[in-house]
């Protein structure tokens, strides 16, 4: 046995000493993956020595292999190097997949923060999501989200009649808290209505979606919000507590408060014309009716010449005014204003005057506002007069403070760019669209009581609220800018994808090991001014006027524009749109609420807010149809019909290992919408003073409290499908 071992050694180290007689060889050796690369440390010379049958090299380098260039290296000084793999075929071992297991334990429905984390984990530092597997995460090169509000469960069911459907309610509220209710169910084709066929061709299964809400206040939360907000990562979000160890007092300019352009935008501050970009559009602006604009002609008006600021100074040579504004009701949800007040720096009054509407007030809302009758009959003051006055005070180097700023100015129809909102200033514990009251702000880091009701009407003073919010940002620039936001727990998703997106080996080379933090590029395919919501964030913004531009907008977000001028060459990486023609055909979309200009179009679905009967007074909508159906088709199932193909056509133009989602966001929240509103004016009514219990429009008991729970319920089963192309 000794003899046989030695006489291998000699061989194997004769086979050894051929292959090193020419050292130019070695840098040029091919190993197999998984096997040791040399460790000489010579130039490689591609091409000096020929290829023969006693040599251990390739005829090339870089000949592929059976399954092309997989799965060789080159040696690189000395190290192996991963030539850049192509995009895997549809067999190939190394494809991507999104798969669920029935081996999983699910106890619950998923919530649709788990397909944000899903999109987090796959292009950048989410943590791995536990209800479905991921294989081969390297290998995603896109990811396409669409949120289509109306699709429900029921849709999907066997023999479904849309001629006469009216969502699932019943089933939902029997199938609570069972498996059936959470787990998802696989996509037959042959089960399928004819219009949701195509469904199975794209998915392997439906999922049942639990929507983000508050069960306890009855509240349904926005679904936009939620996706498109992502959570900081704990190490961030630690670092960035005031109570650290590591926290330091620093001494911060107000200039660095400012709100930007995009986040004025993206909370409905009334449009200044200098925000605008220089040309047409800022030439030929207009204010609408009753509106006025400071005189900033430019945003580079308001900057201060360094030599001008005095060292240490925290205003930055700026005028800083502090305002509130109180007001009464003159119409059905109209609020039309009844008192200003503006604040200096150093805490002295500048203005405070009562103003009388042109509309008859129809509630003085006394409790909130503090304004009575007897205090306004005698004034004369009117919204134009203190418009004049404001135009007059406010100058390009003014800084205007508030909470929910935007509220005032347009109770004011008012438009000033530079303006300084502590409830963006101090954000919601659970982010937004939620934010903090002043009240409660001036509780927690002021240690004071505020709006407590105990002047003479029993009302908010505007005084003391102008100042509770100028001494909270003078406290801001104190203390610095991570002071007060450790409880934050959101950021744009498409901004943290530009931060922390991923490439890995297969997309980005040897040196994208472990994933390499590129940034990641996006599109926001979205119907209206998609600029005035959280889809400002994303690298190119697509606003539209119908699913059929929506559609195209999401191909062309695929595949780029030639020229890549305003979407790049090759698309972007991370694409999400929202098609709302079926919204709109259920009656879940309130469109009587969309404003006539461009200007103010809203960011997302209010469901809370919208009427009992959202379609009434509307014109039909109109669905466009993809080919000729019988007379006898209902519009919910043309709608149904042409939605599948234009999905049939978006899957159909994405590239190899992109991954799929469609959600709906929520379920059908008619219900819960009439309910609320049912609620709201019960309070309102019951809040008024002198009002009678047994005397109001409205009751609230404890039996319309159950089925607004139970409507919360089914306004919260939403659906959503995963697929990989």
């Amino acid at each position: 046995m000794g003899k046989k071992k030695n006489n291998r050694s000699t061989g194997v180290a004769a086979a050894l000493a051929t292959v090193t007689n020419d050292t130019s060889t070695i840098a040029d050796t091919i190993v197999e993956e998984g096997q040791p690369a040399p460790t000489t440390q010579a130039q490689s010379d591609e091409g000096s020595t020929p290829a023969s049958s006693n040599s251990l090299k390739r005829s090339s380098t870089h000949d592929a292999g059976e399954n092309g260039d997989d799965g060789w290296h080159t040696i690189e000084r000395g190290r192996a190097v991963k030539k850049h793999k192509k995009t895997p075929g549809p067999d190939s071992k190394r494809y991507p997949a999104i798969e669920f297991s029935n081996q999983a334990r699910l106890q619950s429905k998923v919530n649709l923060s788990a397909f944000r984390d899903l999109i987090l984990y796959l292009f950048a530092d989410g943590p791995a999501p536990q209800w479905v597997s991921i294989k081969h995460r390297p290998e995603f090169r896109k990811i396409v989200v669409i949120m289509i509000p109306g699709l429900e469960e029921a849709m999907f069911k066997e023999g479904v009649d849309f001629a006469t459907y009216n969502g699932s309610e019943s089933d939902i509220l029997a199938n609570s808290g069972s498996p059936d209710s959470y787990y998802p169910r696989k996509l037959e084709k042959e089960t399928l209505p004819a219009a949701l066929k195509a469904f199975a061709d794209l998915f392997p299964l439906l999922w049942p979606v639990k929507a983000p809400g508050d069960d306890k206040m009855g509240r349904l939360h926005s679904p936009l919000q939620t996706m498109l907000t992502a959570p900081l990562p704990k190490k961030q979000e630690g670092a960035s507590k005031s109570d650290s160890k590591n926290f330091k007092d620093q001494r911060t300019r107000i200039t660095e408060f400012l709100c930007t352009p995009e986040e004025m935008m993206e909370n409905e501050y009334p449009v200044h014309p200098a925000m605008l970009p220089e040309g047409e559009r800022r030439d030929s602006f207009k204010d609408k009716e009753g509106w006025v604009h400071t005189n900033v002609k430019d945003l580079k008006d308001g900057e201060v010449p360094e030599k001008d600021i005095q060292k240490g100074s925290i205003t930055a040579g700026r005028e800083v005014l502090a305002v509130d504004c109180e007001m009464c009701m003159t119409g059905e949800k109209e609020f039309s204003l009844t008192r200003v007040s503006l604040v200096s720096w150093d805490g002295e009054t500048v203005l405070d005057e009562l103003v009388k509407p042109d509309k008859e007030i129809t509630d003085y809302v006394t409790r909130y506002s503090g304004i009575t009758k007897e205090m306004l009959d005698p004034v004369t003051t009117t919204l134009g007069d203190i418009q004049k006055r404001l135009v007059e005070i406010l100058h390009p180097r003014t800084i205007l403070l508030g909470h929910s700023l935007d509220s005032d100015l347009k109770a004011l129809q008012l438009a000033h760019p530079f303006v300084v909102d502590t409830s963006i200033l101090f954000p919601h514990p659970r982010g937004p669209p939620l934010k903090s009251s002043l009240k409660y702000l001036a509780q927690k880091h002021l240690n004071r009581e505020v709006q407590k009701g105990g002047g003479p009407t029993g009302g908010h003073d505007s005084i003391e609220d102008a100042k509770t919010t100028l001494d909270l940002v003078k406290k801001k620039c104190e203390k610095g800018k991570y002071w007060a936001t450790g409880d934050t727990q959101g950021e744009n998703l498409f901004k943290r994808l530009a931060r922390a997106g991923k490439a890995y080996r297969a997309t980005a080379g040897p040196d994208a090991t472990g994933g390499l933090p590129i940034g990641k590029s996006s599109a926001a395919v979205d119907w209206n001014d998609a600029t005035r919501s959280a889809c400002n964030g994303a690298t190119v913004v697509m606003s539209c006027k119908s699913d059929e531009e929506v559609e195209a907008g999401i191909i062309r977000a695929v595949k780029g524009d030639p020229d890549g001028l305003e979407v790049p060459g090759g698309g972007v990486d991370f694409v999400w749109a929202r098609m709302r023609e079926l919204e709109a055909l259920q009656g879940w979309w309130n469109r009587n609420k969309l404003p006539p200009t461009a200007e103010a179009t809203d960011g997302e679905t209010d469901a809370a807010a919208a009427a009992a009967d959202p379609s009434a007074g509307e014109p039909p909508l109109v669905v466009p149809v993809d080919g000729p159906l019988d007379g006898d088709v209902s519009p919910l199932e043309a709608c149904l019909t042409t939605l599948s193909s234009r999905l049939q056509r978006i899957h159909a133009a994405l590239p190899p290992c992109t991954a799929l989602l469609v959600l709906s966001g929520t379920g059908d929240p008619r219900e819960m919408s009439r309910l609320q509103s049912m609620q709201a004016q019960f309070k309102r009514e019951y809040n008024t003073p002198g009002s009678k219990w047994d005397e109001l429009s409205v009751q609230w008991t404890s039996v319309e409290d159950d089925l607004l729970k139970k409507a919360l319920r089914v306004a919260r089963a939403g659906v959503g499908f995963v697929g990989v192309k």
